[in-house]
């Protein structure tokens, strides 16, 4: 069968599968972190910050390892990047599960299931839009949605293990398990055909765009705060008297709710555009911090605060990767989405660690809220200022206004240099 063929073809719908599979176990382990947050700061006897620090490094790994990852996609095929991601997810979650300190679950949990989750989720995630033409929105809303499943499912599902067995049997039940779907995947998961597989570095295209410029630091500052829920729901709903399972199921329900998002806001960008629809997203971040400074005890608010965040959380992942098309194509998709996607690392290392601090220190959770929505207002403002012509597509910003994200100038030339040196050891292997 031709190139031209396999695009739209039952073919390319495994590789959704195979995307939504192995992104459901491997971000899934990652997501699920708040069910497992009070076990292990009680077995390690350490703090709210110091324990958040495992999610922040865990995360920071999965989307800066993902501008290496996305690149040996692109360059050497999605099968063997996603077989290292299975080695690593077994031996990350069964090493963290001997670990006998915090500082070697740093190391055992943010590189295993950091490296996991880069290998499992972007650059796969590029290879489908590769695949398709006519129903790319579609199957990259429905492979996005295997996080928000795994976040469902694993979350509550972890929260009963632990109770059962204990975190460290858990993590090696996960590790067994996640390995052996991965596994599956890898043989389901084929490079996309045509030019769309391959693609020469974007990154310096990338950041002489005054648009992306805006994308990127609206996505750090929605990154400081989008995290914080992922880590401190659980806890926080637990200190309020709510058992341990319905406390995890919140950030289930923030799982769940994204999984909607995603299919949902993926075909609402065929009628109304993608970057519309994408600042609609952005909006419902601050109004669910509103939500939670709100909630009190009561498990229905908390709830409602889960589901807001859920579906702009949705938003974000479903659509990025259709608003990054539109501004360049999808040529080099991956490493695009990659250089995107550095953005909530960074907001995973530092954002709940500093939440976790300021519980400690205000003893209460209204400060580090405060701080978040701040934060999301921040990115909903940015996202505000990008032009758009009056069908809601891109119009670039006038060159003469690019002085104003000097600092994303400067992110931009050391992802170059860092891409540079990739380059220059891929031609070393090669030889």
């Amino acid at each position: 069968m031709s190139d031209d063929r396999l695009i739209d073809s039952p073919r390319a719908w495994l590789t959704v599968i195979a995307t939504f599979l192995s992104s459901a176990v491997a971000l899934g382990s990652v997501y699920c972190f708040g069910a497992f947050f009070q076990a292990m700061a009680d077995d390690f006897g350490t703090g709210k910050g110091s324990t958040a620090v495992i999610f922040g490094l865990t995360t920071f790994s999965f989307f800066w390892l993902s501008l290496i990852t996305s690149r040996l996609a692109d360059r050497y095929g999605p099968r063997p990047v996603l077989a290292v991601g299975a080695v690593a997810l077994f031996s990350g979650l069964w090493a963290t599960s001997y670990a006998n300190s915090i500082t070697l679950g740093y190391v055992t949990f943010g590189a295993g299931a950091g490296i996991a989750a880069a290998c499992a989720y972007i650059p796969m995630l590029a290879h489908v839009g590769g695949w398709f033409e006519k129903w790319r929105a579609v199957a990259v809303g429905i492979s996005v949605a295997g996080i928000g499943v795994g976040t469902l499912v694993m979350s509550p599902l972890a929260a009963w293990l632990i109770n059962e067995y204990g975190w460290r049997s858990t993590y090696r039940i996960f590790g067994s398990g996640g390995t052996a779907v991965m596994a599956v995947c890898v043989l389901m998961m084929a490079r996309a055909p045509g030019v769309a597989g391959a693609a020469p570095s974007r990154i310096r295209e990338a950041f002489r765009s005054p648009t992306f410029r805006r994308l990127w630091i609206a996505g750090l500052a929605s990154g400081l705060a989008l995290f914080v829920p992922f880590v401190f729901a659980v806890p926080y709903a637990k200190e309020r008297g709510i058992s341990s399972v319905a406390a995890a199921t919140l950030v289930g329900v923030l799982g769940g709710s994204s999984v909607l998002s995603r299919i949902c806001f993926s075909w609402l960008t065929s009628r109304f555009g993608t970057f519309p629809i994408f600042r609609i997203g952005a909006a419902l971040f601050p109004l669910a911090f509103v939500i939670w400074l709100l909630a009190g005890s009561s498990y229905a608010a908390l709830t409602v605060f889960m589901v807001v965040m859920g579906l702009g959380y949705g938003c974000f992942v479903a659509v990025s990767p259709l608003v990054l098309a539109d501004l360049f194509g999808v040529v080099g998709l991956g490493s695009l989405m990659g250089i995107l996607y550095t953005t909530q690392g960074l907001g995973a290392l530092f954002g709940p660690p500093i939440a976790g601090r300021l519980i400690d220190v205000y003893g209460g959770y209204t400060m580090p809220l405060l701080v978040s929505l701040g934060f999301a207002m921040i990115a909903f403002l940015l996202l505000s200022l990008i032009p758009t012509t009056a069908s809601g597509n891109f119009a670039e910003a006038a060159s003469g206004q690019a002085h104003l994200l000097q600092p994303a100038y400067a992110v931009g030339s050391a992802l170059q240099a860092i891409d540079e040196t990739l380059l220059e050891i891929e031609d070393w292997f090669d030889e």
